[in-house]
């Protein structure tokens, strides 16, 4: 089975999916959504029609098209074990969860661009007051998970393989860098990212690799 995957080279939550893919080593056929405001591919009638919510990513099973990367990211886990994508100890499984769902939840979906476009289109929102909403939901959830990070004696936050956690938190870091946020306060985050730079997978699904010509 060759999975097929409804993609966008800058989506964050897609990032999310073709990190956990590559972890697994499972075999995956990108079909792009552009999501360029120039274009809208998510908005047309083609793509509506095999996921109402109009959002990537989502995935195609047994001909249906399901949407929502951390539920995705659960079945790709069950589907294909291993390497398993949470910590092997409970507790451990629990923060890996909380701080993804930290960045998934309460982070990227105030700083999704359908909310950017009706802050725009109906607050009248400029530019710099958009730049200045963006930073500040990263700024929040990033310092909530600097507080709860412990000095780092391995790699990864819950050790010497990357987890959930990391899965979410590295494109959340790209986005943060992209809109230019101070991340001089976050530095064991930072140091988590770096470490997931030299990491094959992520390596392979970074929005750069996968970045149409």
């Amino acid at each position: 089975m060759v999975l097929k995957l409804y993609d966008y080279w800058r989506s964050s939550a897609s990032y999310r999916l073709r990190i956990a893919l590559e972890m697994k080593g499972v075999a995956y056929e990108s079909i792009e959504v552009d999501l360029h405001p120039d274009v809208r591919a998510h908005q047309s009638d083609a793509y509506r029609r095999l996921n109402p919510q109009m959002r990537v990513p989502a995935i195609e099973v047994d001909g249906e098209v399901i949407g929502q990367s951390m539920a995705i990211m659960e079945w790709i886990d069950e589907t294909w074990p291993e390497p398993s994508l949470f910590p092997a100890d409970s507790v451990a499984r629990l923060k890996a969860r909380a701080f993804a769902n930290t960045i998934a939840c309460d982070v990227h979906p105030l700083n999704n661009p359908s909310v950017l476009k009706i802050l725009k289109d109906d607050f009248g929102a400029n530019k710099a007051a958009l730049s200045g909403w963006y930073a500040d939901w990263i700024t929040r959830g990033f310092a909530a998970l600097e507080a709860q990070t412990p000095a780092l004696e391995t790699p990864f936050l819950f050790g010497d393989e990357p987890t959930i956690a990391e899965i979410c938190l590295v494109p959340q870091v790209y986005n943060a860098r992209r809109f230019e946020v101070d991340l001089s306060e976050f530095p064991r985050l930072v140091t988590v990212d770096a470490a997931c730079q030299n990491h094959a997978a992520f390596q392979a699904a970074s929005p750069e690799a996968v970045k149409p010509a």
